[in-house]
Protein backbone atom coordinates (compact mmCIF):
# COMPACT_ATOMS: atom_id res chain seq x y z
CA UNK A 1 0.00 0.00 0.00
CA UNK A 2 2.90 2.51 1.21
CA UNK A 3 4.72 3.98 -2.27
CA UNK A 4 7.07 5.55 0.05
CA UNK A 5 9.63 4.80 2.28
CA UNK A 6 8.96 4.13 6.23
CA UNK A 7 9.84 7.34 8.10
CA UNK A 8 11.25 6.43 11.37
CA UNK A 9 11.63 9.38 12.89
CA UNK A 10 10.59 13.26 12.27
CA UNK A 11 14.21 13.60 10.51
CA UNK A 12 13.79 10.92 8.06
CA UNK A 13 10.64 12.77 6.84
CA UNK A 14 12.35 16.03 6.66
CA UNK A 15 15.20 13.88 4.80
CA UNK A 16 12.36 13.33 2.52
CA UNK A 17 10.73 16.52 2.08
CA UNK A 18 14.36 18.25 1.60
CA UNK A 19 14.72 15.93 -1.42
CA UNK A 20 11.67 17.30 -2.83
CA UNK A 21 12.77 20.82 -2.42
CA UNK A 22 9.15 20.86 -0.07
CA UNK A 23 12.08 22.39 2.85
CA UNK A 24 13.31 25.90 3.34
CA UNK A 25 16.06 26.64 6.08
CA UNK A 26 15.59 30.16 7.63
CA UNK A 27 19.23 31.61 8.94
CA UNK A 28 17.99 35.28 9.81
CA UNK A 29 16.79 35.67 13.33
CA UNK A 30 13.28 34.86 14.30
CA UNK A 31 11.09 36.04 17.43
CA UNK A 32 9.51 32.89 19.22
CA UNK A 33 6.97 35.52 20.47
CA UNK A 34 4.33 36.25 17.70
CA UNK A 35 6.56 37.02 14.75
CA UNK A 36 7.21 33.07 13.96
CA UNK A 37 3.64 32.13 13.58
CA UNK A 38 3.27 35.27 11.41
CA UNK A 39 5.79 33.37 9.32
CA UNK A 40 4.28 29.72 9.44
CA UNK A 41 0.66 30.94 8.59
CA UNK A 42 2.10 32.93 5.94
CA UNK A 43 3.53 29.90 4.51
CA UNK A 44 0.93 27.90 4.67
CA UNK A 45 -1.62 29.94 3.05
CA UNK A 46 0.98 30.24 0.61
CA UNK A 47 1.08 25.90 0.57
CA UNK A 48 4.65 26.59 1.44
CA UNK A 49 7.27 24.41 2.32
CA UNK A 50 8.45 22.72 5.82
CA UNK A 51 10.27 25.34 7.72
CA UNK A 52 13.62 25.32 9.84
CA UNK A 53 14.17 28.14 11.46
CA UNK A 54 17.86 28.16 12.82
CA UNK A 55 18.00 31.20 14.43
CA UNK A 56 15.11 31.03 17.09
CA UNK A 57 14.99 33.62 19.52
CA UNK A 58 13.45 34.64 22.46
CA UNK A 59 14.04 37.68 24.82
CA UNK A 60 17.02 38.27 23.11
CA UNK A 61 18.63 35.53 23.56
CA UNK A 62 19.45 33.03 20.89
CA UNK A 63 17.48 29.34 20.92
CA UNK A 64 19.10 26.25 22.18
CA UNK A 65 17.91 24.15 19.32
CA UNK A 66 16.49 24.44 15.67
CA UNK A 67 12.34 24.86 14.86
CA UNK A 68 10.36 23.04 12.91
CA UNK A 69 7.12 24.45 11.75
CA UNK A 70 4.75 24.07 9.03
CA UNK A 71 5.48 20.34 8.89
CA UNK A 72 1.77 19.27 7.56
CA UNK A 73 0.88 22.50 6.15
CA UNK A 74 -0.20 20.94 2.62
CA UNK A 75 -2.41 17.59 1.99
CA UNK A 76 0.49 16.26 -0.05
CA UNK A 77 2.67 16.39 3.12
CA UNK A 78 -0.02 15.38 5.24
CA UNK A 79 -0.36 11.93 2.99
CA UNK A 80 3.40 11.86 2.57
CA UNK A 81 3.18 11.14 7.15
CA UNK A 82 1.07 8.52 5.80
CA UNK A 83 3.74 6.92 3.23
CA UNK A 84 1.15 7.96 0.30
CA UNK A 85 0.95 10.19 -2.24
CA UNK A 86 -2.39 12.37 -1.97
CA UNK A 87 -4.43 10.19 -4.97
CA UNK A 88 -3.72 7.16 -2.81
CA UNK A 89 -5.55 8.38 0.42
CA UNK A 90 -8.89 6.82 -0.66
CA UNK A 91 -7.91 3.50 -1.15
CA UNK A 92 -5.96 3.58 1.96
CA UNK A 93 -9.03 4.27 3.82
CA UNK A 94 -11.02 1.56 2.02
CA UNK A 95 -7.93 -0.57 3.59
CA UNK A 96 -8.06 0.76 7.05
CA UNK A 97 -12.01 0.00 6.85
CA UNK A 98 -11.43 -3.40 5.98
CA UNK A 99 -8.47 -3.73 8.92
CA UNK A 100 -10.91 -2.52 11.01
CA UNK A 101 -13.98 -5.10 10.04
CA UNK A 102 -12.95 -7.87 8.09
CA UNK A 103 -14.95 -9.97 5.68
CA UNK A 104 -14.92 -13.40 6.13
CA UNK A 105 -11.99 -15.29 4.06
CA UNK A 106 -13.69 -17.29 1.18
CA UNK A 107 -11.33 -19.76 -0.16
CA UNK A 108 -7.58 -19.82 -0.36
CA UNK A 109 -7.03 -17.36 -2.92
CA UNK A 110 -8.85 -14.98 -1.10
CA UNK A 111 -7.24 -16.23 1.86
CA UNK A 112 -3.59 -14.84 0.17
CA UNK A 113 -5.42 -11.52 -0.82
CA UNK A 114 -5.36 -10.66 2.71
CA UNK A 115 -1.68 -10.87 3.11
CA UNK A 116 -1.55 -6.93 3.67
CA UNK A 117 -4.25 -7.09 6.29
CA UNK A 118 -2.32 -9.34 8.26
CA UNK A 119 1.10 -7.87 7.63
CA UNK A 120 -0.50 -4.50 9.15
CA UNK A 121 -2.01 -6.89 11.70
CA UNK A 122 1.68 -7.73 12.71
CA UNK A 123 2.74 -4.12 12.08
CA UNK A 124 0.20 -2.94 14.85
CA UNK A 125 2.48 -4.59 17.92
CA UNK A 126 5.08 -2.55 19.27
CA UNK A 127 9.18 -3.19 19.74
CA UNK A 128 10.50 -2.73 23.11
CA UNK A 129 13.85 -1.86 23.58
CA UNK A 130 16.17 -0.76 26.00
CA UNK A 131 18.20 1.98 24.52
CA UNK A 132 16.52 4.41 22.20
CA UNK A 133 17.96 7.96 20.82
CA UNK A 134 15.22 9.77 22.23
CA UNK A 135 17.55 8.86 25.78
CA UNK A 136 20.82 9.94 24.48
CA UNK A 137 21.33 12.86 26.40
CA UNK A 138 19.86 13.61 30.08
CA UNK A 139 19.26 17.12 29.77
CA UNK A 140 18.26 19.50 33.43
CA UNK A 141 14.88 19.65 34.10
CA UNK A 142 14.72 23.52 32.61
CA UNK A 143 11.70 23.96 30.39
CA UNK A 144 13.07 27.73 29.28
CA UNK A 145 15.89 25.74 27.48
CA UNK A 146 12.84 24.76 24.93
CA UNK A 147 12.68 27.30 22.15
CA UNK A 148 8.83 27.43 22.99
CA UNK A 149 6.94 30.02 21.18
CA UNK A 150 4.26 32.22 22.06
CA UNK A 151 1.79 31.75 19.07
CA UNK A 152 -0.72 35.12 19.77
CA UNK A 153 -0.52 38.39 21.69
CA UNK A 154 -3.34 37.92 23.62
CA UNK A 155 -1.81 34.22 24.87
CA UNK A 156 -0.64 33.90 28.18
CA UNK A 157 2.48 32.68 28.05
CA UNK A 158 4.58 30.33 25.92
CA UNK A 159 2.86 27.49 24.32
CA UNK A 160 4.02 23.94 23.47
CA UNK A 161 1.88 22.85 20.49
CA UNK A 162 2.37 19.72 19.05
CA UNK A 163 2.95 17.37 22.43
CA UNK A 164 2.33 13.69 22.20
CA UNK A 165 1.07 13.12 25.69
CA UNK A 166 1.34 9.53 26.51
CA UNK A 167 -1.09 8.00 29.16
CA UNK A 168 -2.38 4.60 30.33
CA UNK A 169 -5.19 4.09 33.32
CA UNK A 170 -4.82 3.40 36.59
CA UNK A 171 -5.03 -0.19 37.58
CA UNK A 172 -3.03 -1.27 34.33
CA UNK A 173 0.49 -2.56 34.04
CA UNK A 174 3.11 -0.95 32.30
CA UNK A 175 3.60 -2.98 29.32
CA UNK A 176 0.34 -2.99 28.62
CA UNK A 177 0.96 -0.62 25.70
CA UNK A 178 -2.82 -1.73 23.97
CA UNK A 179 -4.44 0.51 26.85
CA UNK A 180 -2.23 3.51 26.37
CA UNK A 181 -3.75 6.56 24.65
CA UNK A 182 -1.17 9.15 22.99
CA UNK A 183 -3.16 12.36 22.01
CA UNK A 184 -2.10 15.85 21.34
CA UNK A 185 -3.29 18.39 23.82
CA UNK A 186 -2.37 21.79 24.33
CA UNK A 187 0.70 21.96 27.09
CA UNK A 188 1.10 25.21 28.45
CA UNK A 189 4.72 26.60 30.26
CA UNK A 190 4.21 27.30 33.82
CA UNK A 191 7.80 27.46 34.96
CA UNK A 192 10.94 25.35 34.63
CA UNK A 193 9.64 22.14 35.84
CA UNK A 194 5.47 22.78 35.60
CA UNK A 195 3.44 22.55 32.73
CA UNK A 196 -0.54 22.42 32.14
CA UNK A 197 -2.38 20.20 30.37
CA UNK A 198 -5.63 20.97 28.58
CA UNK A 199 -7.32 18.18 27.82
CA UNK A 200 -11.18 18.01 27.25
CA UNK A 201 -13.87 15.58 29.21
CA UNK A 202 -14.23 12.67 26.24
CA UNK A 203 -10.44 12.31 25.23
CA UNK A 204 -8.03 9.60 26.40
CA UNK A 205 -6.06 11.36 28.47
CA UNK A 206 -9.16 12.92 30.43
CA UNK A 207 -10.34 9.20 31.05
CA UNK A 208 -7.05 8.10 32.21
CA UNK A 209 -6.54 11.34 34.64
CA UNK A 210 -9.90 10.59 36.29
CA UNK A 211 -9.29 7.05 36.75
CA UNK A 212 -5.63 7.70 38.94
CA UNK A 213 -7.56 10.77 40.51
CA UNK A 214 -10.51 8.06 41.99
CA UNK A 215 -7.52 6.39 42.99
CA UNK A 216 -6.00 8.89 45.07
CA UNK A 217 -2.96 8.04 42.86
CA UNK A 218 -0.29 10.63 40.86
CA UNK A 219 -0.38 9.30 36.38
CA UNK A 220 2.49 8.88 35.54
CA UNK A 221 2.71 11.24 32.09
CA UNK A 222 5.37 11.48 29.18
CA UNK A 223 5.24 14.19 26.66
CA UNK A 224 7.50 13.08 23.10
CA UNK A 225 8.22 16.23 21.01
CA UNK A 226 8.97 15.91 17.57
CA UNK A 227 7.58 12.48 17.29
CA UNK A 228 7.57 10.58 13.34
CA UNK A 229 4.97 11.34 11.70
CA UNK A 230 2.91 8.24 11.78
CA UNK A 231 2.74 8.78 15.62
CA UNK A 232 1.66 12.60 15.15
CA UNK A 233 -1.14 11.72 13.46
CA UNK A 234 -2.39 8.86 15.05
CA UNK A 235 -2.36 10.88 18.24
CA UNK A 236 -4.52 13.54 15.83
CA UNK A 237 -6.88 11.32 14.83
CA UNK A 238 -10.20 11.05 16.16
CA UNK A 239 -10.01 7.32 16.90
CA UNK A 240 -12.66 5.18 18.53
CA UNK A 241 -11.79 4.51 22.31
CA UNK A 242 -10.79 0.88 21.32
CA UNK A 243 -8.33 1.33 19.01
CA UNK A 244 -4.76 1.83 20.14
CA UNK A 245 -2.84 5.23 18.61
CA UNK A 246 0.88 3.23 19.18
CA UNK A 247 -0.84 0.24 17.44
CA UNK A 248 -2.48 2.37 14.75
CA UNK A 249 0.80 3.78 14.23
CA UNK A 250 2.74 1.10 12.91
CA UNK A 251 0.21 0.33 10.50
CA UNK A 252 0.22 3.82 9.04
CA UNK A 253 4.48 3.91 9.24
CA UNK A 254 4.44 0.30 7.83
CA UNK A 255 6.68 -0.65 10.64
CA UNK A 256 6.30 -1.83 14.34
CA UNK A 257 6.43 1.25 16.79
CA UNK A 258 9.45 1.31 18.58
CA UNK A 259 9.10 2.08 22.71
CA UNK A 260 11.54 2.77 25.32
CA UNK A 261 10.96 2.55 29.22
CA UNK A 262 10.94 6.18 30.70
CA UNK A 263 13.47 6.94 33.27
CA UNK A 264 11.61 8.47 35.74
CA UNK A 265 7.91 7.07 35.30
CA UNK A 266 6.34 3.57 35.15
CA UNK A 267 5.96 4.23 31.47
CA UNK A 268 7.16 3.41 27.81
CA UNK A 269 7.73 6.19 25.80
CA UNK A 270 8.08 6.65 21.60
CA UNK A 271 11.98 5.62 21.21
CA UNK A 272 12.72 7.91 18.05
CA UNK A 273 10.89 10.91 19.28
CA UNK A 274 13.42 13.96 19.56
CA UNK A 275 12.86 15.17 23.18
CA UNK A 276 11.07 13.23 26.07
CA UNK A 277 9.34 14.87 29.30
CA UNK A 278 8.78 12.61 31.93
CA UNK A 279 6.54 13.81 35.23
CA UNK A 280 3.24 13.18 37.30
CA UNK A 281 0.39 14.93 37.58
CA UNK A 282 -1.43 14.30 41.53
CA UNK A 283 -4.40 14.53 42.38
CA UNK A 284 -6.61 18.02 42.81
CA UNK A 285 -3.22 20.02 41.50
CA UNK A 286 -4.58 22.26 38.35
CA UNK A 287 -3.89 25.78 37.77
CA UNK A 288 -5.48 27.91 35.42
CA UNK A 289 -4.98 27.80 31.58
CA UNK A 290 -4.68 29.93 29.28
CA UNK A 291 -6.10 32.47 27.75
CA UNK A 292 -4.67 31.69 24.45
CA UNK A 293 -5.79 31.55 20.85
CA UNK A 294 -7.44 28.59 19.82
CA UNK A 295 -8.73 26.31 16.65
CA UNK A 296 -12.07 28.61 16.16
CA UNK A 297 -10.10 32.00 15.79
CA UNK A 298 -11.17 33.47 19.45
CA UNK A 299 -9.33 33.33 23.03
CA UNK A 300 -10.44 30.49 24.96
CA UNK A 301 -11.87 31.48 28.53
CA UNK A 302 -9.51 30.39 31.23
CA UNK A 303 -10.25 27.03 33.36
CA UNK A 304 -8.48 25.24 35.53
CA UNK A 305 -6.13 22.01 34.11
CA UNK A 306 -4.55 19.61 35.83
CA UNK A 307 -0.47 20.58 36.54
CA UNK A 308 2.13 17.89 35.36
CA UNK A 309 5.47 17.81 37.39
CA UNK A 310 8.58 17.17 35.04
CA UNK A 311 10.56 14.72 36.86
CA UNK A 312 13.31 13.95 33.68
CA UNK A 313 14.31 15.44 30.21
CA UNK A 314 15.89 13.48 27.91
CA UNK A 315 16.60 14.33 24.22
CA UNK A 316 18.57 13.54 20.73
CA UNK A 317 22.19 14.38 20.15
CA UNK A 318 21.67 17.95 18.36
CA UNK A 319 17.92 17.62 18.92
CA UNK A 320 14.72 19.60 16.98
CA UNK A 321 11.70 21.23 18.14
CA UNK A 322 8.78 20.91 16.59
CA UNK A 323 5.82 23.70 16.54
CA UNK A 324 2.66 24.02 15.11
CA UNK A 325 0.49 27.53 15.27
CA UNK A 326 -3.69 27.14 16.00
CA UNK A 327 -5.83 29.38 14.82
CA UNK A 328 -8.98 30.35 12.52
CA UNK A 329 -8.61 27.95 9.11
CA UNK A 330 -6.53 27.64 7.29
CA UNK A 331 -4.06 26.30 9.52
CA UNK A 332 -2.15 22.73 9.97
CA UNK A 333 -4.96 21.27 11.73
CA UNK A 334 -7.43 22.24 9.42
CA UNK A 335 -4.78 20.70 6.43
CA UNK A 336 -4.70 17.79 8.53
CA UNK A 337 -8.65 17.60 8.95
CA UNK A 338 -9.10 17.46 4.78
CA UNK A 339 -6.98 14.88 4.41
CA UNK A 340 -8.37 12.88 7.16
CA UNK A 341 -11.83 13.67 5.76
CA UNK A 342 -10.87 11.47 3.02
CA UNK A 343 -9.26 8.62 5.03
CA UNK A 344 -12.19 8.58 7.46
CA UNK A 345 -15.08 8.20 4.86
CA UNK A 346 -14.43 4.69 4.43
CA UNK A 347 -14.94 3.59 7.70
CA UNK A 348 -17.87 5.76 8.06
CA UNK A 349 -19.18 4.40 4.90
CA UNK A 350 -19.25 0.73 6.61
CA UNK A 351 -20.94 1.57 9.43
CA UNK A 352 -23.48 3.88 7.59
CA UNK A 353 -23.40 2.27 4.21
CA UNK A 354 -26.19 4.87 2.56
CA UNK A 355 -23.61 7.13 3.05
CA UNK A 356 -21.72 8.08 -0.12
CA UNK A 357 -19.77 11.11 0.43
CA UNK A 358 -18.98 13.43 3.34
CA UNK A 359 -17.53 17.05 3.37
CA UNK A 360 -15.87 18.63 7.02
CA UNK A 361 -16.06 22.01 6.05
CA UNK A 362 -12.20 23.31 6.52
CA UNK A 363 -13.54 26.89 7.31
CA UNK A 364 -15.97 25.41 9.66
CA UNK A 365 -12.96 24.83 12.22
CA UNK A 366 -13.34 21.12 10.41
CA UNK A 367 -15.64 19.25 12.75
CA UNK A 368 -18.61 22.14 13.37
CA UNK A 369 -20.39 20.80 10.66
CA UNK A 370 -20.69 18.31 7.86
CA UNK A 371 -22.47 17.99 4.73
CA UNK A 372 -23.53 14.53 4.10
CA UNK A 373 -24.07 12.97 0.54
CA UNK A 374 -26.84 9.49 0.80
CA UNK A 375 -28.14 7.28 -1.44
CA UNK A 376 -31.88 8.11 -0.46
CA UNK A 377 -34.14 5.38 -0.75
CA UNK A 378 -36.97 5.80 2.32
CA UNK A 379 -38.80 8.28 4.41
CA UNK A 380 -36.77 9.48 7.38
CA UNK A 381 -33.67 8.05 6.14
CA UNK A 382 -31.85 11.54 6.17
CA UNK A 383 -32.66 12.05 10.42
CA UNK A 384 -31.83 8.55 10.61
CA UNK A 385 -27.98 9.46 9.48
CA UNK A 386 -27.84 12.36 11.15
CA UNK A 387 -28.72 10.69 14.48
CA UNK A 388 -25.50 8.01 13.32
CA UNK A 389 -23.25 10.40 12.68
CA UNK A 390 -23.76 12.47 15.60
CA UNK A 391 -23.66 9.06 17.70
CA UNK A 392 -20.82 7.57 16.08
CA UNK A 393 -17.43 8.73 17.54
CA UNK A 394 -16.61 11.24 20.13
CA UNK A 395 -15.73 14.37 17.77
CA UNK A 396 -18.66 13.78 16.09
CA UNK A 397 -20.78 14.84 19.02
CA UNK A 398 -18.76 18.23 18.63
CA UNK A 399 -21.06 18.39 14.73
CA UNK A 400 -23.52 21.20 15.41
CA UNK A 401 -24.33 21.83 12.42
CA UNK A 402 -25.47 18.72 9.83
CA UNK A 403 -26.81 19.31 6.09
CA UNK A 404 -27.82 15.82 4.50
CA UNK A 405 -28.07 15.77 0.45
CA UNK A 406 -28.72 13.88 -2.45
CA UNK A 407 -26.18 11.90 -4.58
CA UNK A 408 -26.61 14.67 -7.23
CA UNK A 409 -25.59 17.51 -5.18
CA UNK A 410 -21.83 17.39 -4.45
CA UNK A 411 -21.27 17.96 -0.92
CA UNK A 412 -17.79 20.26 -1.71
CA UNK A 413 -19.83 22.45 -3.89
CA UNK A 414 -21.54 25.55 -2.07
CA UNK A 415 -23.64 26.47 -4.94
CA UNK A 416 -24.83 23.04 -4.87
CA UNK A 417 -25.55 23.08 -1.09
CA UNK A 418 -27.12 26.41 -1.45
CA UNK A 419 -29.67 25.02 -4.43
CA UNK A 420 -30.11 21.97 -2.40
CA UNK A 421 -31.52 23.72 0.79
CA UNK A 422 -33.23 26.56 -1.10
CA UNK A 423 -35.17 23.70 -3.33
CA UNK A 424 -35.36 20.77 -1.27
CA UNK A 425 -35.93 21.83 2.21
CA UNK A 426 -38.99 23.12 3.77
CA UNK A 427 -37.90 24.84 7.59
CA UNK A 428 -41.06 23.75 9.61
CA UNK A 429 -40.46 20.11 8.39
CA UNK A 430 -36.87 19.31 7.67
CA UNK A 431 -35.03 20.99 10.63
CA UNK A 432 -34.21 18.77 13.45
CA UNK A 433 -33.30 20.83 16.56
CA UNK A 434 -31.53 19.03 19.38
CA UNK A 435 -30.79 20.08 22.93
CA UNK A 436 -28.46 19.88 25.58
CA UNK A 437 -26.12 17.85 23.96
CA UNK A 438 -21.85 17.48 24.20
CA UNK A 439 -20.14 20.43 22.86
CA UNK A 440 -16.43 21.58 23.02
CA UNK A 441 -16.70 24.35 26.11
CA UNK A 442 -14.31 26.83 23.20
CA UNK A 443 -17.30 27.04 21.31
CA UNK A 444 -18.71 30.31 22.77
CA UNK A 445 -22.18 30.42 20.81
CA UNK A 446 -23.41 27.38 23.39
CA UNK A 447 -25.40 29.17 26.04
CA UNK A 448 -23.94 26.76 28.94
CA UNK A 449 -20.29 25.51 28.95
CA UNK A 450 -20.33 21.94 27.47
CA UNK A 451 -23.62 22.20 26.34
CA UNK A 452 -25.18 23.02 23.29
CA UNK A 453 -27.79 22.36 20.95
CA UNK A 454 -27.67 20.36 17.29
CA UNK A 455 -28.99 21.46 13.96
CA UNK A 456 -29.96 18.76 11.06
CA UNK A 457 -31.12 20.05 7.66
CA UNK A 458 -32.65 17.79 5.65
CA UNK A 459 -31.94 18.95 1.83
CA UNK A 460 -32.78 15.80 0.42
CA UNK A 461 -35.44 14.71 -2.51
CA UNK A 462 -38.53 14.15 0.02
CA UNK A 463 -40.18 11.09 -1.02
CA UNK A 464 -43.11 8.99 0.56
CA UNK A 465 -44.76 9.91 3.42
CA UNK A 466 -42.43 12.87 3.62
CA UNK A 467 -44.50 14.58 1.29
CA UNK A 468 -48.13 15.51 -0.09
CA UNK A 469 -47.16 17.29 -2.95
CA UNK A 470 -46.20 15.79 -6.64
CA UNK A 471 -42.26 16.20 -6.34
CA UNK A 472 -40.67 18.68 -9.50
CA UNK A 473 -38.74 17.25 -12.35
CA UNK A 474 -34.72 18.29 -12.04
CA UNK A 475 -33.99 20.00 -15.58
CA UNK A 476 -31.36 18.68 -17.29
CA UNK A 477 -29.86 18.90 -20.83
CA UNK A 478 -29.28 16.12 -23.72
CA UNK A 479 -25.59 15.22 -23.03
CA UNK A 480 -25.10 15.22 -26.83
CA UNK A 481 -26.10 18.82 -27.12
CA UNK A 482 -23.71 20.01 -23.90
CA UNK A 483 -20.87 18.13 -26.43
CA UNK A 484 -21.87 19.65 -29.04
CA UNK A 485 -22.11 23.13 -27.42
CA UNK A 486 -18.96 22.53 -26.57
CA UNK A 487 -17.22 22.38 -29.96
CA UNK A 488 -19.31 25.32 -31.16
CA UNK A 489 -18.05 28.06 -28.68
CA UNK A 490 -14.24 26.04 -28.97
CA UNK A 491 -14.48 27.09 -32.79
CA UNK A 492 -15.81 31.10 -31.72
CA UNK A 493 -14.15 31.51 -28.72
CA UNK A 494 -10.42 30.19 -30.24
Amino acid sequence: MRSLPVFADLRAFLAHAGGQGDLARIAEPVDLRHEMTAVQLAALRAGGPVLRFDAARSDGQDATMPVIANLFGTPERVAAGLGLMLDQVPAFGDFLAALRSPAPVDGMRDALSRWPILRAALQSRPKFLRRAPAQEVSAPVNLSLLPVQTPWPGDAGPLITWPVVVTRPQGSDTGQVARYNLGVYRAQVLGPDRLILRWLAHRGGAAHHRSWERAGQPMPVAIALGADPATLLSAALPLPETVSELAFSGVLRGSRAAVVPARTIPLLVPANAEIILEGWVHPGDTAPEGPFGDHTGYYNSVEPFPVMRISAITHRRDPLYLTTVTGRPPDEPSVIGEVFNTLALPVIRAQIPEVTDLWLPPAACSYRMAVVQIDKRYPGQARRVMLALWGMLAQFSYTKTLVVVDRDIDPRNWDDIAWAMATRMDPARDVMLLDGTPMDYLDFASPREGLAGKLGIDATTKIGAETTRAWGQVMTLDPAHEARATKVLQRVMA
